[in-house]
């Protein structure tokens, strides 16, 4: 039986999923958190075999919370499970240690098939995912973009959209607030924009 602990901030997605499952011969729902912390603190007094997270948590993202992971509980597979789009996030996240990417507008039977497939030992992604990988053709406007950036830029870009001040972007990320100012540097040269307003503009644009 594969052990599933559901991470996201919507009680109706964590109890949907459950319910999903309560009847799976192969997959049992065993725990379901709202924010990234919360994760190790489960991690330390339950067994998982895959954590299903969204990107989009409090108090520790999900992208900060992966990398974490992969240096606590290393055998602990992940899959991101988001609204956020996948041709921005997927490869990156799969980058940065995740061994899955699921939109949350995908089926029931797609949920099912990429736990199964990550439990053994392979990587999901969707099939226009994979093909981009597989024949590194070059996507939409949104996309040549994004393969300019990091998965840290892209977190950096995504909480200055949201208003985020560096002191607090450098407390979500763990990161000291100097790192953050090259992180904008960076961004605002490999996005040609010379401000942040641009540069919020630019993160629009993206859909982030």
């Amino acid at each position: 039986m594969i052990k599933l602990l559901v991470v996201d901030n919507h009680p109706i997605v964590r109890k949907g999923l459950e319910l999903l499952f309560v009847t799976s011969p192969q997959i049992q729902v065993v725990g379901g958190v709202n924010n990234g912390e919360a994760i190790f603190d489960f991690l330390k007094q339950h067994p998982v075999d895959i954590i299903l997270s969204e990107i989009d948590l409090p108090k520790l993202n999900g992208i900060t919370a992966l990398r974490r992971l992969r240096k606590e509980f290393p055998k602990v597979k992940t899959i991101m499970f988001s609204a956020q789009p996948e041709e921005i996030y997927a490869i990156n996240t799969i980058k940065s240690g995740a061994e899955g990417y699921l939109m949350k507008s995908v089926d029931i039977m797609t949920i099912k098939e990429a736990i199964l497939k990550v439990h053994d030992g392979s990587v999901y992604l969707s099939n226009d995912i994979a093909e981009q990988m597989s024949s590194k053709k070059r996507g939409s406007r949104s996309g040549s973009y994004y393969k300019k950036l990091s998965m840290r830029e892209i977190e950096v870009l995504k909480l200055l959209a949201s208003g985020r001040k560096n002191k607090e972007i450098a407390q979500e990320l763990d990161i000291n607030e100097k790192t953050v100012s090259t992180y904008k540097a960076r961004l605002m040269k490999k996005l040609n924009v010379s401000n942040i307003v641009d540069l919020i503009s630019r993160a629009k644009l993206l859909e982030l």
